[in-house]
């Protein structure tokens, strides 16, 4: 049995645009031990430049990330909620911030809705009015006075989310702004309460930092809410009351329904 040529055929072998895409598959086996080290050297040269990133923000944002978090307690503890919003890749981590502070690996859940999760809401908004809009007039319709926004944006300058951080300015919201490079519009604004600004040209860069930074953030804030508990125990001020359900336990099933398929 003849052993097979690693190279295709000329029949099978892919166009020259998908060989210009992927060459170290059709290079042979030097050409792909290169790859694999470029891969690699690549691969290091970013993690250490996520890690420098990470620290220079815990450097020079320490202070600040501390007193949003006190003020964003202060705000759940009365009464209020979180909404964030962003566009792409930044809308996928709006999701995020607002599940990690509703269903938080541990402590009290907080009440807080991504704007960018209502399929419906967005494309009629964008359809009907316009795409810088679908933020602001989702703020419009449920923000209110004592209410947080928070909102990302890679470049700064997302008019969309510039919209959304004014209608929660005129509101009274608490507005915090992730943002990269230099800021952008947002750090032109001046009606931020807090803006964090990911000193980096690279999206995936400042990306992977703004996720460490609102992961900071829910777990400072935890800590001012639990540092809120009277000496004598009991809930926080503007918990429910009452120790809530217990997640492990069987929940009842309404009688007049069916079994659930």
């Amino acid at each position: 049995m003849s052993t097979p040529d690693e190279t295709p055929p000329e029949d099978v072998r892919p166009s020259e645009g998908l060989e210009g895409l992927y060459p170290f598959l059709y290079a042979g086996r030097a050409g792909l031990d290169t790859a694999l080290e470029e891969a690699m050297r690549s691969t290091v040269q970013k993690a250490a430049e996520i890690v420098r990133l990470r620290r220079q923000m815990a450097e020079e944002s320490a202070a600040e990330l501390a007193a949003c978090a006190e003020e964003m307690a202060d705000r759940f503890a009365a009464g209020g909620r979180l909404f964030s919003f962003g566009n792409g890749g930044s809308s996928t981590d709006a999701q995020e911030v607002a599940t990690v502070f509703l269903d938080p690996p541990r402590g009290r859940a907080l009440p807080a809705l991504s704007l960018t999760t209502d399929v419906a809401v967005v494309t009629a908004l964008s359809n009907d009015v316009g795409f810088e809009v679908v933020f602001a007039r989702q703020l419009a319709a449920l923000g209110r006075s004592g209410d947080i926004a928070v909102g990302l944006s890679t470049s700064g300058g997302s008019a969309n989310v510039i919209r959304a951080f004014e209608e929660a300015a005129r509101r009274g919201m608490l507005t915090v702004g992730l943002a990269g490079g230099g800021g952008g519009r947002l750090a032109e604004l001046g009606l931020l309460d807090h803006l964090f600004i990911v000193p980096s040209s690279s999206v995936h860069r400042i990306q992977e930092a703004q996720t460490t930074l609102y992961h900071v953030l829910w777990e400072l804030t935890r800590h001012a809410l639990e540092a809120r508990v009277p000496a004598g125990g009991g809930q926080p001020p503007g918990a429910p009351e009452g120790p809530g359900p217990d997640p492990a336990a069987p929940r009842a099933r309404d009688p007049g329904r069916g079994p659930r398929s």
